[in-house]
């Protein structure tokens, strides 16, 4: 009996020392167990990419402290893309009781990442390589908060509280173009962090400050970027590869974390910047400046949506309100709500803070009164046609002061027009009595008045510039075709197109334009009878032919007065497709099958409107003589031609 009694008190205390030999040996053995694994790693990276890793020195100091030594990075016959003299990282030993890894301090040492670009060669071509995965048997639901939560927990896991990063060297040599980023040291202290920054292109200098909050236990971020000397802050590389400039004065950026429970996250924050000048030719041909924007966002993220919430600021320049964004996904189809709804406010924090450069016609202009605006877009890609999209502009004593860089009113009287090609100009004639070959409207006839109305823009004289319902038709219609395929723009924003901006040919010549439109048709800048004559005088009918008067000649030897209704229907044809013309016919000689259901179509409405009778209507056939100088343009195409007839 008492031997079982030792025998069991023994047997505890074996235990116990057995496990205290079991942590002795890997406590010793702790940098063999972390370089073994490591190395098992660093193999499957190695061969993965195609990349040699080596190091020459890499221990655990204590419990929680690595050290690493003489690292580098080298692709296959490549350039060194990595290198590190030194490295020192502590860690939370609890939080590595739990198989967490959570950074307290780093200190690093002559940190060089160089990227080579000579010719197609690049020492980085690995990075954008994909890797080859298995086909899963079942597809699994991709979680949106759930990945975006893990994302943020690793970056705020590794962001360290205290630190810091001496000689750290950024470099992109691209051919003959070298960009080199350095920062001399920066330094981590109870979450704060701040750096200079030194940059160089070419032979070219700046130097930068850099500071914020790197915060754990908050999960937030802060970070501003600016430039001493209170010199802008000029973006590198972009100049030589796109040709565009971009600076400001200052950036900054925040973001908080906050889980809300059943599974969701939300997200907040503001990015705001300061004195923004850019330039490129896709947005404008003139600089354009921001003199402050800032952005206050609210995000909630569910495993299928994403969601702005209204409470979100945008601040540009004077003007400000809030936005909303809904987006999900059901069934691997999307669903997308936007909507803005901005109550009266003063005209001018609209037209006052048009960005300079990208409004050139509006550059200057000054207003008065109240603005009311709603916006909605409602797009469910399961059910296309139910598309919502509503846009409207409400004003109220609202008055143009003094026109910007342009008399937005000049097409109410004779003014110099210049047509273009390619944003080159080909013809410049005046549209009005001065030229010889304008048409007054009352000269035209009312066959091909009515057939150009009908086929371009049929409630013309009723509408205030914009046809919300055709630009949805339009946009349902592209979205199925998946290709831009129709407009749904009426004659107003054709005539602004052309009149205003048409040697523009960016991103935002858009806007200007519905900008302008509401403008001209808000305060009646031209009457629309006038604005149709314009129309009907400037419209391109052919290589070079512009205005209906060098029309009729061109293809009829007729004065506008004289058209019949064939002629004014198959005019109104070729209005969307002018140096195409010759595709509405045969190789024989005829129009083609489609242009008998437009003709059909057109000498409906015309009998609609009461311009013929319904026995004419229905004798109607798409047969034209052509008489006029296209005859020997046809001919080049067609061995011979007078009359061209359709079966």
């Amino acid at each position: 009996m008492m031997k079982t009694n030792s025998q069991k008190r023994i047997l505890p205390l074996a235990l116990s020392g057995g496990i205290l030999i079991c942590l002795i040996c890997i406590y010793s053995g702790r940098s063999v167990l972390l370089r073994s694994i490591v190395n098992r790693h660093t193999s499957r990276i190695e061969q993965t990419h195609g990349l040699c890793i080596h190091y020459d020195k890499l221990e655990m100091n204590g419990l929680n402290e690595i050290y690493r030594q003489g690292l580098s990075v080298i692709p296959e016959q490549r350039d060194t893309l990595f290198t590190l003299a030194s490295t020192r990282i502590k860690l939370n030993f609890w939080k590595l009781l739990t198989k967490k890894i959570e950074v307290s301090y780093i200190a690093a040492e002559d940190t060089r990442l160089t990227f080579t670009k000579q010719d197609s060669i690049a020492n980085y071509d690995f990075l954008f390589q994909k890797e080859k995965k298995e086909t899963p048997s079942k597809k699994e639901e991709y979680n949106y908060a759930k990945q975006a939560d893990e994302l943020l927990e690793l970056v705020f896991d590794l962001l360290p509280e205290n630190g810091e990063i001496r000689h750290l060297s950024v470099t992109h040599q691209r051919d003959t173009n070298l960009i080199e980023v350095k920062m001399p040291l920066l330094t981590i202290k109870n979450n704060q962090f701040s750096s200079e920054i030194t940059v160089r292109e070419e032979n070219q200098y700046q130097r930068w400050t850099t500071r914020g909050e790197l915060n754990r236990s908050s999960h937030t971020i802060k970070a501003e970027l600016y430039s001493q000397k209170k010199q802008k802050v000029y973006l590198p590389y972009l100049k030589k590869h796109f040709e565009a400039e971009v600076m400001f004065d200052s950036l900054s950026y925040s973001l908080t974390k906050t889980n809300i429970g059943s599974g969701q996250i939300a997200l907040s924050g503001v990015a705001a910047i300061t004195g923004l000048q850019v330039l490129h030719h896709a947005l404008s041909p003139d600089r354009i400046n921001l003199d402050r924007g800032k952005f206050s966002y609210h995000i909630h993220m569910g495993s299928n949506f994403a969601e702005l919430d209204s409470s979100s600021h945008v601040q540009f320049n004077k003007l400000e309100f809030h936005p909303y964004l809904y987006i999900e996904k059901k069934h691997d189809k999307w669903h997308i709500k936007s909507s803005i709804n901005k109550p009266w406010f003063p005209a001018n924090e609209l037209f006052g803070s048009l960005p300079k450069g990208l409004f050139s016609n509006l550059e200057g202009i000054q207003t008065k009164g109240m603005l009311s605006y709603h916006f909605l877009f409602d797009l469910d890609f399961s059910q296309l046609d139910s598309l919502k999209l509503e846009s409207e502009l409400n004003h109220k004593d609202f008055h143009i002061i003094k026109y910007g860089a342009t008399n937005l009113a000049k097409m109410s009287e004779e003014f110099s027009y210049t047509a273009y090609e390619k944003e080159q100009p080909v013809k410049t004639f005046n549209v009005g009595p001065s030229y010889e070959h304008f048409t007054p409207l009352d000269s035209i006839s009312p066959l091909l008045q009515m057939s150009v109305l009908q086929s371009e823009d049929g409630a013309f004289f009723y509408h205030k510039g914009f046809l919300p319902d055709a630009l949805r038709e339009a946009l349902i219609y592209d979205l199925k075709v998946k290709r831009f395929a129709r407009g749904g723009s009426t004659i107003t924003m054709q005539l602004v197109k052309n009149v205003f901006l048409n040697r523009k040919k960016n991103i935002a010549r858009k806007l200007e334009e519905a900008l302008i439109v509401w403008l001209i048709e808000t305060k009646c800048l031209t009457s629309k009878q006038r604005m149709y004559e314009v129309y009907l005088n400037i419209a391109e009918w052919g290589p070079m032919v512009y205005g209906i008067y060098e029309a009729a000649d061109y293809y009829f030897s007729k004065r506008p007065s004289e058209l019949t209704t064939e002629e004014s229907i198959f005019l109104a044809s070729i209005i969307p497709k002018p140096k195409h013309y010759k595709s509405s016919f045969t190789t024989e000689g005829q129009l083609k099958d489609y242009m008998k259901g437009y003709y059909h179509l057109i000498a409906n409405r015309l009998k609609v409107k009461g311009l013929i009778s319904e026995l004419d209507a229905d004798s109607i056939k798409p047969e034209i003589t052509i008489k006029g100088a296209a005859l020997n343009h046809l001919r080049a195409k067609h061995d011979s031609i007078q009359t061209v007839p359709v079966e």
